[in-house]
């Protein structure tokens, strides 16, 4: 099977696409300017927030959509559980039909866990959770929900934003969020922020302009906690099950995508 990978469309029963359209031209054309500028402020308030916590954990569900060489839309779900203690503390599990994932880092070595192959990688990667990331987007080992673990998530985020829109409020698993949606050259993204005291992402939606069909990956956050309620954490690498030590170039098997998908080309 041959898939373009990366980076739902929603239905809305019994209003005709010509309705919808105009539903949502008339709902985002009025007050445009301040919608902008509330969508900004919600944004930047978020990223203020994540940026002070110093400790950060959560559980979350994640969906990889995948565009077969026959237009059909596959979408590949894993869910996970994260924590990290800034600035170079971090563990990540993802689970999926195909992989049982754990990351660790500990502020000097990188250990990738194939739990389902009980094999593991390291690789020394000395800094700042921000190195972190790119290395790992460079080994395409993306973190789950990466850019807004940075140090600046606004900065990320809004980078070649060309369109923003506050859509007024959303409910995700219970929580009452802000409901936002932006356009960039290559994609565009949604988020849910949640209302009140604490800002935190409570889902976060990018979807791909390059790939045919507009595959998106998106990423639903619960049980949020931050500073004193995160657990003490140990982030160095166990090895508990006498797991065998791989290059990381061979550590197959433990991608977002299985074996037996063969990325295609862009648009």
């Amino acid at each position: 099977m041959k898939t373009s990978r990366m980076l739902v469309k929603r239905s809305v029963r019994g209003v005709s696409a010509m309705a919808l359209f105009m539903i949502v031209s008339l709902g985002t054309s009025m007050g445009a300017s301040a919608d902008e500028s509330d969508a900004k402020r919600l944004l930047k308030a978020m990223s203020d927030y994540l940026v002070a916590q110093q400790a950060i954990s959560f559980e979350y569900d994640a969906t990889l959509e995948v565009i077969t060489k026959d237009d059909q839309t596959l979408a590949l779900a894993s869910s996970g559980a994260l924590i990290l203690n800034r600035p170079d503390k971090i563990r990540a599990t993802r689970s999926g039909g195909f992989a049982d994932v754990e990351m660790s880092f500990d502020g000097k070595t990188l250990t990738l866990l194939g739990k389902n192959l009980n094999i593991y990688a390291q690789q020394d990667v000395p800094g700042t959770l921000d190195h972190l990331i790119d290395e790992l987007r460079k080994h395409n080992r993306p973190l789950p929900a990466a850019d807004l673990l940075l140090t600046d998530p606004y900065e990320a985020l809004m980078l070649d934003v060309v369109d923003v829109k506050d859509l007024g409020s959303g409910v995700i698993g219970g929580v009452e969020c802000d409901y936002l949606a932006f356009r960039a050259k290559e994609v565009d993204w949604q988020i849910w922020i949640a209302q009140g005291e604490r800002p935190y992402p409570c889902r976060y939606v990018i979807t791909s302009k390059l790939m045919k069909g507009e595959p998106q990956y998106s990423i639903q956050i619960r049980d949020w906690k931050a500073g004193d309620e995160v657990a003490e954490t140990d982030f160095s690498f166990k090895n508990p099950t006498d797991a065998k030590k791989v290059d990381l170039k061979n550590l197959e098997g433990t991608d977002e995508l299985p074996e037996h998908f063969k990325i295609g080309e862009a648009q």
